[in-house]
């Protein structure tokens, strides 16, 4: 059957925001917030997931929510650990004679520790064995592109805490680059606009809310209002106010602003050949920042390269490991690197 034959083999799209699970055979079983909910005194786990997300910024102060992954990155080894396994065990129940092999996404511009990092919290969680694919990789096969094929294809993944983008050539990442603006940078500067303009001070979940109603990367063709509570930094007091689309565009101008020079940076460094291909076949963009309205018109004007959004954007990472798991032999090129022998996984593992 080889290293990735079995039923409970695993793929995980281990994102900032949410954390998707592709079980092999079943496709997509599981779909939470990675967020967690801590007693700070005891240290015990109070919730995971949706019961957890549901609690940010609503907490007493004896209990923490928390997101344990930043940045596409483990920034709190513990939490994630809880988390992983706690996923885990709801996917495949408490069988834990039948340890899975999985595969974990991970941004394109990991370090080497960050890398050991995820394979060490998976494989505590429970995992039998533990490989890693690069997002973008992943998110192409998700896409439906054939990356196997000798031509160019783009991808641009912006997920919630990375944006990554890579030009993909037979099987592998020609060029690729990851920066650490995405979906969560955007609720940041939405939250920082008001409260620089209105004296008004929102929650995380009420900046995601803007974002999702009506921020806009590109001016819409009716403008969008909003009405979003806060508290008023002058008063104290609870405050009412009214937003528009266009006021978005306004907040959201730098980070859109940095996505676009990385963008560019990696076109520059694109060889000619694949750079024609790219001009022909289009930019894909996937992962759920990619959903912001405009978004695929204001790249597209800024890059004079057509840009579209992928069917299912946000689980075509997820989706893309499935894909890799099941057909390992195929994406062994480039795709789907095994830590433990500092290789890509081929056939004679």
């Amino acid at each position: 059957m080889g290293l990735f034959g079995n039923y409970n083999d695993i793929g995980i799209d281990l994102g900032t925001a949410t954390v998707l699970v592709y079980v092999r055979g079943k496709g997509i079983v599981l779909r939470e917030p990675s967020v967690v909910a801590v007693d700070r005194l005891s240290g015990r786990m109070l919730a995971i997931g949706e019961e957890a997300r549901i609690m940010l910024g609503r907490t007493p102060g004896n209990i923490v929510a928390v997101r344990p992954l930043r940045e596409g990155v483990i920034s709190n080894f513990h939490d994630t650990e809880r988390m992983l396994r706690y996923f885990l065990r709801k996917v495949i129940g408490k069988r834990l004679f039948f340890k899975p092999r999985v595969v974990v996404c991970v941004p394109s511009g990991v370090t080497e520790v960050e890398k050991r990092s995820v394979i060490e919290a998976t494989e505590e969680a429970g995992a039998r064995h533990t490989c890693l694919i690069e997002e973008p990789i992943a998110a192409a096969i998700g896409a439906g592109i054939d990356i196997g094929a000798p031509q160019g294809n783009m991808v641009l993944d912006i997920g919630g805490g990375t944006a990554d983008m890579a030009v993909i050539s037979l099987g592998g990442a020609v060029i690729s680059d990851s920066i650490k603006i995405a979906g969560d940078t955007f609720d940041e500067y939405i939250s920082r606009y008001i409260k620089k303009k209105y004296n008004m001070l929102i929650g995380e979940r009420t900046a995601e809310e803007i974002k999702i109603n009506i921020g806009s990367a590109f001016p819409r063709k009716e403008e969008a209002y909003m009405e979003v509570t806060g508290r008023n930094l002058i008063s104290g007091l609870p405050k009412t106010i009214t937003i528009s689309s266009n006021e978005t565009i306004e907040a959201m101008q730098e980070p859109l602003n940095r996505i676009m020079e990385t963008m560019h940076s990696v076109l520059e460094r694109t060889p000619p050949e694949l750079t024609a291909d790219i001009a022909e076949n289009g930019i894909c963009m996937t992962g759920g920042g990619s959903l912001l309205y405009g978004l695929d018109r204001l790249l597209t004007e800024r890059t004079k390269i057509p840009c579209y959004v992928a069917e299912d954007a946000v689980s075509c990472v997820a989706i893309g490991t499935g894909k890799a798991l099941e057909s390992i032999d195929v994406y062994s090129a480039g795709a789907v690197y095994d830590y433990r022998r500092g290789d890509y996984y081929n056939q004679g593992y």
